[in-house]
Formats: C-alpha cells, structure tokens, sequence
C-alpha cells in the first residue's frame, strides 16, 4: 500500500484484507476458475459482503499496480495472475463511491453497478440484497403465446422514470400484452438517447432512477403476469465514457470489424476476460433483477470464430441464472441466420426467436406502396404474407438484389413463434423523415386489416409503445453528445437515411430531427390522452389480444396446422385446421373489393353441413370502420370487402338457414 494510501485508510477508518479467492491464479486461460468460494456473484466488480465491507476485483493486465479510490482511501489491490487484482474493504458501505487508480489514471470500474453521476463519474457501491422481492411464485416466460411490447423508458411517460412506467403496467396487462421488452438502460453520457451506445454494461442509467426502481418495476410486472426482457448490446460499446481501453486494449478485436465503433474481442489474445465478462453480464440482469430474459441487438455484428460462440454461452448463462425460471431469448440478426435459434443439441446457439425483418418489410409495401431503399425487395404481396406464416422470414438463401447478395439461411424446421413479427419498432419509426408511425402513412381501414394479420398471425407479434392507440406522436432518433461527437453522430444519421432517395435531396436532409437537441427527445414522448383521443384504435388492439388469448388457434398453431392461399391481387386466406370442425379463417383484401365467382380455393370451404359467420371484423364501427357487408352468400358467393380483414368461423347450416 502507497504510504498516502495507508494514512487515508486509517483516517477513513477502513481496512484493506485478503482478497476471498483462491491464491493465485494457476491457468491465466480461465479467470474464473481461480474462485474458490462464491461469495461472488460476478467474477469482477465491487461486491458487498454479507457480513459488512466490500470485495473489488478487476481485470487491469496493462497495469503493474492497482488501487481502490474509496471516498477518501487510496488501498492498494493484491495481484493475481492473468492481470487480475482484489482485495476485501472493511467498512465500505453501499452507497459509496469509487474508481480504480491504475499506472496512468483514475477510472471508473468496468462492471460498476450503478455510475451516479454518468460513465465519467466516480462508480458506486450497490447492495442487490437490500431491494425486497415478493415475485417469488414467478415461474418466468416460455416461448409460446407471448405478445411483446417494446418501449423506451425515456419517452414511455411524461417522466421518463421507472417509476412512472411502473405505473403505466396495470393498463398494458389489461390490455393483453404479456412481456415487455424494455431498450437498453446500460448507462451512456448525456441527457437522453437511445440506449445503444451504452458503455457500462452492469449499471442502470442513472436517467431514469436508481437501480432498485428498475427492481421494483419488475417485481410490479411480476405480480401482474408480466415478464419483463432486457434489450442488450454486446457488439460493441459506445465512444463517450469508454474507458475499458484504460484497463487493457484486448477488450477490442483487432481481426473483426463492427459497423458502430471497435468490434469486440471475443476470439482474439486476451478475449476470455473479455467473453467472461460479457457473458457474466447476461446472468447478472437475471439474477439480480429478476428478469425473463434478453433482447439480443444486431448478433450479426457480434464476431467470434471460437468453438463455442460467445452468443451460445450468454444464453446458457441467462438459463443457468435463472435457476429453472424460464428464461426467453431473442436475437435480432439482420442476416437472418436461423443457427441462433437452433437447438445446442442441432449445432444452433441455443436463442428462442428472431426478430422476422421480412414480415415489417412486406407489410410497410402492402400498407404505402413504397419499396425504395431496403424495401426494394419486397412486393407486400399476398403471397409474401403466407409464405412468412408458413415459413418465418421470406429470404432463405436467396438473392437479394438491395445487397447484390444472398440473404438469410433455411429456416424451414423452425415453428411460428421461433419469429417475432411487427409492423412498428423503433429503428423503423425513426428511419424515415419524421419520425411518423405506421397510422400516419397508410390509411385507417389498411392499418387495421394489417394489425389483425399481426396479432392473430402464427408468428409472436410485438408492437412498439403508442402503437395500440395509434400515438400521436413521432419516435426520432435522439441522442446527447459532445458537440464533436453530435455533429459526426447527425452526419452519418443524415448519412444512412439518404439511402432512401425520398429523404436524400437536400430540401429534406434539412429537415431531419436534431438527434442532439432536448426538443427532438422531447417530442418523441407518448401523450396517454391518445388512449381516449383515439379509443377506437385501442378498443381494436384490445379485442384483438383477447381474441388471441382465448381463441384455441390464433397464437398456438405449430406448423402444419394452418395452410394460406392467394385470393387475388391484394387478397389472401389462412386457415387454421381443428379436429372437430371449428376451423378458423382470417381473409384480407388490402384493396380495392373484390367479388370471388366462381370461388376454386379449397380453403374457402366450410366444414361439411357448416357454413362461414364472421367472427370478428376490422370495419366493425366501433373501431372507426364503415361496417361488414355478408362475406358468403348462397346467391353472390364471396364478396370481399376494400382494405379489410375478417376472422371466419364455421356454424352448422341448419342454425344458418334459420337466422
């Protein structure tokens, strides 16, 4: 110990001791292995102790000595082999804060808990402990019937809080919705942002409360059926507050190359601190917040040529973590490679679902017309809307002209809900000039016919916060930077947009939301007066999941139970088959009416002795439609009406020719 350092630790009334491993290190190729007591949750970080003070241990290989800036104390860390250092502090108390003195700097610590004042500040001491859980009943989430919800904590609420969000769950489960998907909190610098470029991995931003306000959210979401998924971002980590380098530059690849910033290292010298720690992570949001599971983002830019990839060993540790809670798992992966969500036991990573691209891909076409820039692709045809019931994403391996490549792999093997379908979610919202959602670019009667194709579809639908009351207000792109970093950050926004020649003239570039001003964050903010403004939409959304929920097909069908058919140029029919003539139909027209006569689809016809009685109509009035004409007749046949979809089910003809 620095003579400085032993004379503010007496002052301060602490005391530096042996760290709780094992001596040191004796294979520096597994860090982790030199534990001999777990009295560790995590294999670095500031832990504090059941019996008082707290145990540091850090991964610094480019430092010769390392010390704990504890409040007033400088103590000195015992070296361990493989570039670790530790030591237990009596009379650290949660609460307190501290940073890591190395050979060149003070910094805070690579798996802080909670950063109080932002990435630049001094690190603070947590007891997980102290929050207290009443979900233990809780059995977590499986893959099937599940509706997602995704939201900003930020932007959800006027507040922006946990608290307030906390607030707002009682009314999201009523509503149908049973997991919600909540975007990054890792702690970013700034005001607000997105989340995506966040740099502390362990610490809930301070923006939106502390950390026990993220538990008592999801302790809320528990006792009202709901499970709560964390999105996380393990391609790579964002520019401002990024200290990790300080610490050792291996924690960065430098065979691999990421779209956002330094692709991380996790096959290269050095990576199995590097991949403990990311995958540490992944247990860490399950065991000590309680949540069922992860949102993995862009897994396409997550590189690793090792035997096992790291992707499959951050899912067997959320599942270990959540010590036999269901645990649910979803990449997104924008070239759709079904090995993430393979079986282990097929050579897959393990994963549930996949965020399915094509299906919001067909139907922003179907619903606008417009197919520029990585829409081109894409016709929005009947037949894309069966081929992705049937089959999950449309491109399998085939080549996709946007990219003058082949895109996706075969998925044929996987079932419905192996795919999360959407037609909002905030990357599509805010790619586009101003920010509008989904009702404010097609029509009403489309948007509805669209929206009963999602939520009573095979696949598992999410919609994004505000989607169900058609919210008013826009979702921009919003994130606060140094005024360097901002001005590069607007550039390479306006950059990406202009892939899109509707966006790229110059007139309207100039016209693109600020991501650094307050206003363009404020503004993406939801106004729940839209709920009664706009009751009908609700009204839609919330029949349609109770529909879901209580129907035995919509949401529950494996594949080979439903089959679809083209019905013309805008039209189709799904059927779902039961075992004593209760079929289900879901017929769309996207256009214009249409008159089936004759009718030679095999799928329009009832059950024997039954005819067809619409079930449930997207022209219903009290959903702002101008009302369901017949859709079968002995005398016209099939009279598809404009921009609508119906839900068919059979009754016996007797009962029929008596109404």
């Amino acid at each position: 110990m620095h003579r400085a350092g032993a004379e503010l630790t007496a002052a301060a009334g602490l005391k530096v001791h042996s760290p709780l491993f094992a001596p040191p290190m004796q294979n520096r190729d597994h860090p982790s292995k030199a534990i001999s007591e777990m009295r560790r949750r995590l294999p670095v970080g500031a832990e504090i102790q059941p019996a008082g003070g707290a145990h540091f241990r850090v991964w610094a290989p480019s430092s010769t000595k390392v010390a704990v800036l504890l409040e007033e104390a400088a103590i000195e860390l015992n070296a361990e082999r493989g570039g670790y250092f530790s030591g237990f502090v009596s009379g650290a108390r949660p609460g307190m804060t501290y940073r890591y003195q190395l050979d060149h700097g003070a910094f805070p610590d690579p798996a802080s808990r909670v950063q109080p004042e932002g990435p630049h500040g001094p690190s603070g001491l947590v007891d997980p402990g102290e929050f207290k859980w009443t979900d233990a009943s809780w059995q977590g989430l499986t893959r099937e019937n599940q509706v997602i919800y995704e939201l900003h904590i930020g932007t959800f609420t006027p507040e922006g809080t946990w608290t307030a969000a906390t607030e707002q769950l009682a009314e999201l489960a009523d509503l149908g919705i049973t997991v919600i998907e909540v975007m990054p909190v890792a702690d970013f610098p700034g005001r607000h942002g997105w989340g995506y470029d966040g740099v502390n991995l362990f610490a809930p931003t301070r923006l939106y409360g502390g950390p026990d306000d993220f538990r008592a959210f999801v302790d809320r979401a528990h006792a009202l059926g709901l499970g709560v998924i964390l999105d996380v971002v393990y391609n790579h980590l964002g520019p401002d507050g990024n200290y990790y380098t300080q610490f050792s530059p291996d924690y960065f690849s430098k065979r691999h190359h990421c779209e956002w910033g330094d692709a991380l290292n996790f096959d290269g010298e050095n990576s199995l601190p590097v991949r403990e720690l990311f995958i540490a992570n992944a247990g860490y949001w399950i065991d000590e917040y309680h949540l069922d599971g992860l949102r993995l983002d862009a897994t396409q830019q997550v590189f690793d040529d090792s035997e096992e990839h790291v992707l499959a060993a951050i899912g067997r540790r959320a599942r270990e973590a959540g010590r036999g809670k269901g645990i649910y798992l979803v990449a997104e992966n924008e070239t759709q490679n079904a090995c993430l969500i393979r079986p282990l036991e097929r050579g897959g990573h393990g994963l549930d679902a996949m965020w399915n691209d094509d299906f919001h891909h067909s139907a922003l076409v179907a619903m606008t017309g417009r197919n520029e820039a990585y829409y081109t692709d894409y016709k929005g045809s009947p037949q894309e809307f069966i081929s992705s019931a049937k089959w999950g994403c449309l491109y399998q391996g085939q080549i996709y002209k946007w990219q003058k490549a082949r895109r996706g792999t075969a998925c044929l093997d996987l079932q419905p809900d192996n795919f999360v379908t959407f037609i909002q979610n905030h990357d599509q919202v805010a790619n586009s000039l101003w920010g509008r959602r989904i009702h404010q670019v097609t029509s009403a009667s489309r948007l509805r016919a669209m929206t009963a194709l999602l939520l009573l579809g095979p696949g598992t639908p999410m919609l994004f916060q505000g989607q169900e009351f058609a919210a008013s207000t826009p979702f921009f792109y919003f994130a606060d930077h140094t005024p360097e970093l901002a001005a590069a950050v607007a550039r390479g926004r306006a950059e990406f947009l202009a892939q899109f020649p509707s966006i790229a003239s110059p007139e309207a570039t100039a016209l693109l939301a600020d991501p650094s001003l307050e206003d363009t964050f404020r503004r993406s903010k939801l106004d729940f007066a839209d709920r009664v403004r706009h009751a009908d939409i609700y009204l839609m959304h919330r029949d349609l999941l109770r529909l879901r929920k209580s129907d035995p097909f919509f949401g529950k069908a494996p594949r080979g139970a439903y089959d679809g058919a083209v019905l013309g140029e805008s039209a189709l029919v799904l059927r779902f088959f039961g075992r004593h003539q209760d079929d289900r139909l879901i017929v769309v027209n996207l256009d214009k009416d249409m008159h089936l006569n004759p009718a030679p689809e095999p799928l329009l016809a009832p059950p024997d002795g039954h005819v067809w009685q619409v079930l449930w109509s997207s022209e219903d009035p009290r959903y702002g439609g101008g009302g369901t004409p017949q859709i079968e007749s002995d005398e016209d046949n099939w009279h598809l009406p404009a921009q609508t979809a119906v839900v068919l089910t059979p009754i016996p003809y007797a009962a029929h020719a008596h109404a």
